[in-house]
């Protein structure tokens, strides 16, 4: 039973998307059915629709506590230089809010190089092009030595949500973007197959950027494509998380901590994750070197990335 009960926990994302599907038929399509049927399918999908819902925040509220463990495993940072933790597993769990899409124990980096500062949340306009942001088109790694399982890199790049009435629209923008499934709200992503069984995750990168494709054999540190804004995102960013399967429907998070990185100001390189509001900094290059001798405060409220 317990077995089952955990099995149904990993779809619970997807049997949520079926019984809605179902009210939706029902609210759309039910009326242009003879008489009789259109009572009987009414109602059948009414069952069906309440059912999964229920079934649903059933698995919600008790099937965490049956959630398989995994040991936390340490992988290459996906970027080079300064950037601002957000939604880190570091500071709670889920890091996100929710376990959905395997993000359990995802982060949220935004580039924050040494000496300049991004567009304020609540700054005017609410609403920027994506080239506002440093983090728009900074190359992104592969955390991970394997085999690429998903590419896709067709979705737009839109503008940010940079205030409260933005970003509001970015709440409702997302609940339709959930009823296309996770790669809607992703956005354009990348997710590697590792050696060891375990799938690396990076999301929301710009349209066209990827230098990958399924089937290809990459190794930990090869550019794979470029940070973006596409999905669920309130300004450009690198989303990365670890699960263990190779689905966002049914993978489940992975804890993880970056290798050979710096915290805030220290010059001591560590295997880490930054909490909230702390920096990320990787330096392999002569552009995150400066980064990691500059680093410094900065101010401003963090966005919610997402």
């Amino acid at each position: 039973m317990t077995a089952v009960f955990s099995s149904l926990y990993r779809i619970r994302s997807v049997i949520f998307a079926g019984a809605t599907a179902a009210l939706v038929f029902i609210a759309f399509f039910a009326r242009y059915f003879p008489s009789q049927v259109a009572q009987q399918l009414t109602i059948a999908l009414a069952v069906v629709g309440f059912a999964g819902w229920i079934l649903a925040l059933v698995l919600l509220m008790a099937g965490a506590r049956l959630r398989p463990a995994h040991d936390t495993r340490v992988v290459q940072s996906p970027v080079r230089g300064r950037w601002l933790a957000l939604n880190s597993p570091a500071s709670r769990t889920p890091s996100h809010g929710t376990r959905a899409y395997g993000q359990s124990d995802a982060v949220d980096l935004v580039f924050e190089p040494a000496g300049w500062e991004r567009p304020a949340f609540g700054s005017w306009p609410g609403m920027r092009e994506p080239e506002d942001f440093r983090a728009f088109g900074a190359p992104v790694h592969a955390m991970i030595s394997g085999t690429v399982v998903r590419a896709s890199d067709w979705r737009r790049d839109h503008k940010s949500r940079g205030s409260s009435i933005a970003f509001m629209y970015l709440m409702a923008e997302g609940t339709v973007r959930e009823l296309g499934g996770p790669g809607f709200v992703v956005g354009n992503h990348v997710v590697i197959r590792g050696d060891d069984g375990v799938y690396a995750a990076i999301a929301h990168l710009k349209r066209g950027s990827l230098v990958v494709r399924k089937g290809d054999r990459v190794t930990a540190g090869d550019h794979i494509a470029s940070c973006g804004n596409s999905g669920n995102s309130s300004e450009p960013h690198v989303h990365a998380q670890l699960m263990d399967r190779g689905s966002f429907w049914t993978g489940q998070g992975i804890p993880m901590l970056f290798s050979s990185i710096s915290i805030d100001d220290s010059s001591t390189l560590e295997s880490g994750m930054p909490k909230n509001s702390q920096h990320l900094i990787c330096a392999d290059d002569d552009a995150a070197s400066n980064d990691l001798a500059e680093a410094g405060p900065t101010g401003g409220d963090p966005q919610p990335a997402t």
